[in-house]
């Protein structure tokens, strides 16, 4: 992998990184803040968290047409600029009301916003991976990136809650947007030059790309719908998506509310957990590779992911069951791990399938993982209330979703391919298309 090509994939990292921060914050001030000292009600802060999730998933597909025709590197910079406005106004709301019912609306609405900026972050990603490296580095990629999704995570419990400690809530929330604003700027400078334009802009930018009707974008976009292994790999990342959002949103609650831990003890708990997951990324997106070399790509990846959501789901369960606090931190941060291998398998299977539309079927795809994930943080604090099922009965329920979610793959068939040819181009040098045909870069 060249020098230009590491560089946008640790662009992709940090922008991943700092998205997540923003994105996670919420949940850290709702703990912290917005339940105990703004007397929001938890069933309430789970409709903040899911609001912003049905309007994310709402968008997704939006989104994911809007990759396919103006480029990731245009897209991720409208991403990173339009949610840190809003994150920033999530802050200013503070000195604007007091009262909790009016600070909760506009709190739903705020949200709901900066959900549909969201939208294209990893489907956009995803796309950037599959035009900056080769294909035998696709998972690998895929997995650092939202590796670094997950440090961003990991982080934010105890920087966010520092912030919000050092400088009060709104401004913890001024600063973290204004830092992801400035990030797009970074993203648009040193990314933009090393990533190819998108097909549908050659009239404006000069490019003489040559394309078949075989591989025409309304055609390939159309008939994304009847392909079964897109809907499989869906449903399955629908229960991965539910697995892992109940932790992104939940799991400070429960330490400190539900287990009664401090604060601080929480927080940092959190964090090593969410690192946990972001290691497990990384090391199960290379593992992926080296596996589709040894067994083929089809048992390469569903090993990864059975195995993965498989001792997710297994681990979860012991952890529910013990009552220190240190062997639960710790069997949870090996669940997060091992389910955190997945994700490099899901995001390049899907654009492996989805070819030229591939920032489309990312989207779809990722629909389904928040159709999940939107479940999560509302109906998790719901069962816990019910007495037969309690917080322990409903982290359980998780994880038999998670193993139920990997065994599906046992009925997927990834592609082998989406390229005939590798990627070979530079900056400044040639480019390929999604067929391994060559344009010249002016």
């Amino acid at each position: 992998m060249s020098g230009n090509r590491w560089r946008v994939v640790a662009l992709l990292m940090g922008y991943a990184a700092l998205g997540h921060f923003n994105r996670v914050g919420i949940s850290v001030a709702g703990d912290e803040m917005f339940i105990p000292e703004m007397g929001i009600d938890p069933t309430d802060m789970g409709w903040v968290y899911t609001t912003f999730l049905i309007v994310y998933t709402i968008a997704m597909l939006p989104g994911g047409w809007l990759i396919d025709r103006i480029g990731s590197a245009r897209t991720l910079t409208l991403y990173g600029v339009t949610m840190g406005t809003f994150v920033i106004l999530t802050g200013a709301l503070g000195w604007v009301t007091s009262s909790p019912m009016a600070f909760l609306v506009c709190l739903l609405v705020i949200r709901g916003l900066g959900g549909m900026c969201n939208a294209p972050l990893h489907p956009g990603a995803a796309h950037a991976v599959s035009d900056a490296t080769t294909t035998d580095r696709h998972a690998t990629a895929n997995g650092m990136v939202t590796a670094g999704a997950l440090v961003g995570i990991a982080c934010c419990y105890p920087a966010f809650g520092w912030l919000i400690d050092e400088l009060t809530w709104q401004w913890a929330f001024v600063v973290s947007g204004s830092m992801l604003i400035a990030f797009a700027g970074v993203w648009w400078f040193f990314a933009s030059p090393s990533l190819p334009p998108p097909p549908a802009r050659t009239e404006e930018t000069g490019f003489q790309i040559q394309e078949s009707a075989e591989t025409d974008d309304s055609t390939t976009a159309w008939s994304l719908l009847g392909q079964s292994n897109l809907w499989l790999i869906t449903l399955s990342y629908a229960a991965y998506g539910y697995f892992q959002y109940l932790f992104f949103y939940w799991m400070g609650y429960y330490f400190k509310d539900v287990l009664g831990i401090p604060a601080v003890d929480a927080r940092w708990s959190q964090f090593w957990i969410m690192l946990a997951m972001g290691a497990g990324m990384a090391f199960g997106g290379r593992c992926t590779d080296l596996l589709c070399g040894w067994l083929g790509t089809t048992w390469g990846r569903r090993a990864i992911v059975i195995i993965g959501m498989g001792l997710g789901a297994v681990f979860g369960l012991i952890a529910v069951n013990l009552s220190s606090f240190l062997n639960i931190s710790i069997c949870l941060g090996i669940s997060m791990a091992a389910a955190g291998m997945c994700e490099g398998v899901f995001w390049t299977t899907a654009t492996d399938i989805g070819g030229k539309s591939r920032g489309l079927s990312g989207a779809f795809m990722n629909t389904g993982g928040n159709v999940g994930g939107l479940i999560a943080p509302i109906l998790t604090p719901v069962m816990a209330e019910h007495p037969s099922i309690g917080w322990s009965g409903s982290i359980a329920v998780a994880c038999v979703i998670s193993g139920i979610g990997g065994l599906v793959w046992l009925f997927i068939v990834p592609p082998a391919s989406r390229h005939e040819h590798e990627h070979e181009w530079e900056a400044g040098d040639t480019a390929s298309d999604d067929d391994g045909q060559v344009s010249e870069r002016p």
